[in-house]
């Protein structure tokens, strides 16, 4: 399969550029800026797809509108048509216009006037014609200032540099790249039908603050260590996009160590509905625990060294203990109403990762002093 993608150096011509570069099955050639627009029968030839990504979008001058977005896609069409004249080849081109080709505004226009020319070419000329008009697509590689309102908001408090909100309530449609370039990918593969417009999904609607605080969140959930619900969705591409502009040199933060005689206590990760992850360290002999809980459940798992869990019930005194070796991972559980504490039986560092699922909270702390 060949293609030629157009637009190849901007936000989403990378992203695709790089996707296709994993795949043993796709010769790819490249438009862009620098390449010469007489060039195009030739990177055309032998072409089953084009997707077009070339436009302009951000202008000094207006009408660059037309000349970007309309007169590159005439030029465009006319070397598809001229490839008709020595080949039956006809390429498939997969056009990236805009949602705000249906608005009365240059730039809007000048979108649906390129979706004109195609779809013309289309009915002229049986070239087949698939256009996705795009909400606001954000994510890695998307230029400050430029792109988007995430980017820049991304870069800049990434950065620690101040993010102006002028309309907090204005409404934000989103779509992130990793499922702009899923869709054209799975229109290539021939998994999307054969209608004119195609839909990328899923589309989030929210509004300029929303996405200002989420990622606001983000950098602050360092210092608190809470994340979001990083997980889905809206959220989860956000944070993704997030952290892919964090400078090299935040690329790593320190977290609180708690010392004492028996060894550290690190907290690394807190949730807001599905508790904290910690890990702990037990010198030789070092007894950890001795308590219970009325509700809290923990996991624990030895990654290093010897350790031995004895468990006792709080009202009927059964005993029970266990060994575990960093070894053999085993996950140990504390359960309601059993006293539990875990000693360092071997002669090397213990170190042992913790999952409780509630956060610690000082004013309730559902932890009970009871000996084993």
């Amino acid at each position: 399969m060949k293609l030629l993608v157009t637009g190849a150096d901007g936000f989403v011509g990378r992203n695709l550029l790089q996707h296709l570069s994993e795949r043993s099955d796709t010769q790819v050639v490249t438009f862009t800026r620098d390449s010469d627009e007489a060039q195009l029968p030739a990177l055309l030839s032998g072409t089953d797809f084009v997707v077009h990504l070339a436009g302009v979008n951000r202008p000094h001058d207006p009408g660059d509108f037309e000349v970007g977005n309309v007169g590159f896609t005439g030029k465009l069409v006319e070397a598809l048509v001229c490839l008709l004249r020595t080949t039956e080849r006809r390429p498939v081109v997969v056009y990236a216009s805009s949602i705000q080709a249906e608005l009365d505004n240059p730039y809007g226009r000048s979108k649906r006037r390129a979706e004109e020319l195609l779809l013309a070419a289309q009915a002229q000329h049986q070239i087949p014609v698939r256009i996705f008009r795009l909400p606001n697509v954000f994510g890695k590689w998307a230029k400050p200032n430029y792109n988007s309102a995430v980017a820049t908001f991304c870069h800049n408090i990434s950065r620690g540099l101040p993010i102006e909100v002028r309309d907090s309530a204005a409404l934000l449609n989103l779509v992130y790249i990793d499922d702009v370039v899923a869709a054209i990918l799975n229109l290539i593969d021939g998994r999307m039908g054969e209608a004119s417009y195609c839909t990328v999904s899923p589309q989030y609607t929210t509004t300029v603050g929303r996405t200002a605080e989420l990622i606001r969140g983000f950098s602050e959930s360092r210092r608190t260590l809470l994340t979001d619900r990083v997980g889905v969705g809206l959220v989860r591409a956000l944070y993704s996009t997030y952290v892919s502009y964090l400078p090299t040199n935040e690329f790593a933060y320190p977290v609180p160590q708690y010392q004492d005689a028996r060894g550290v206590f690190v907290e690394m990760l807190k949730t807001p509905d599905t508790g904290q992850f910690s890990f702990f360290t037990a010198h030789p002999g070092a007894t950890r625990g001795g308590h219970y809980h009325h509700s809290k459940t923990e996991k624990f798992l030895v990654i290093r060294g010897r350790a031995l869990f004895r468990f006792r019930h709080v009202r009927t005194g059964e005993c029970h203990e266990l060994a575990a070796v960093g070894e053999t991972p085993v996950i140990v559980e504390t359960v309601p109403g059993w006293s539990h504490d875990i000693t360092n039986v071997g002669d090397d560092e213990l170190i042992v990762m913790l999952w409780a699922n509630e956060i610690f909270d000082r004013e309730r702390p559902d932890t009970v002093a009871f000996r084993v």
